[in-house]
């Protein structure tokens, strides 16, 4: 039975016994890396995470397993509180997968939205690095409510220095927070379906393609009618 007080050995240890290798071939079938993969699903993590709180010294340790399970489990039970800028930054060079590095965008900016760090990793040109950098601006603009709108409507310059960038797990992600910022609120809204629509009239492929979904999603009626002023 793991509580609060559990070793990372003996986490490690449940999470061997419980796992179900038959999930694998699930996680395959979504772009999940799975060669250190034991089979375990995100709600089962979340659940082990509720059992045995936040740890940082623990979660620390099960981040140097090389099991996928672990190293999510990890980022569940970080203290933001105690997570440096550097010290995410290193861990991004962990990453490998996109569901790792969107559960580790939810942890950085919990720790605190940092626009400097954010604009490092959108630098970085290892691809899960830089999608770091805008799964958390897409995150950030949902779930940091009291944040000014400046502070996203400065984000959409980075935006449009990368939307040419044609990695998959990029342009979603660039895709992502530019619809998720334009879904803030009336004045977010604005600015970033202008740069939607000069992304769509680009020459360029990838540019062009997330300027015209991104305008399909910020100009449906349905999604208009929620927006507040």
């Amino acid at each position: 039975m793991l509580s609060r007080n559990s070793s990372a050995d003996a986490v490690l240890a449940a999470l061997e016994a419980s796992a179900d290798p038959a999930l694998i071939a699930g996680m395959d079938r979504v772009g999940i890396r799975t060669e250190h993969a034991i089979g375990l699903s995100n709600p089962a993590l979340r659940q082990i995470a509720r059992e045995i709180g936040v740890e940082h010294g623990r979660a620390v340790a099960l981040w140097q397993s090389p099991v996928r399970e672990a190293k999510l489990l990890a980022l569940l039970t970080f203290d933001p509180e105690r997570l440096k800028p550097d010290e995410m930054f290193a861990l991004a060079g962990d990453f490998t997968s996109w569901e790792m590095v969107d559960m580790a965008a939810d942890l950085f900016v919990e720790a605190g939205l940092d626009p400097a760090l954010i604009a490092r990793f959108a630098a970085d040109d290892r691809e899960f690095a830089r999608r770091t950098a805008f799964a958390m601006v897409a995150g950030a603009a949902v779930h940091c409510k009291s944040e000014p709108d400046e502070t996203f409507i400065a984000f959409l310059p980075l935006i449009e220095a990368h939307a040419g960038d044609d990695r998959n797990f990029v342009k979603k992600a660039v895709n992502w927070a530019l619809r998720n910022i334009g879904m803030r609120n009336r004045p977010c809204h604005a600015a970033a379906l202008a740069l939607a629509e000069k992304l769509a009239g680009s020459e360029d492929r990838t540019r062009r393609w997330i300027g015209r979904d991104a305008v399909k999603y910020l100009s449906d009626p349905k999604r208009l009618a929620r927006l507040k002023g």
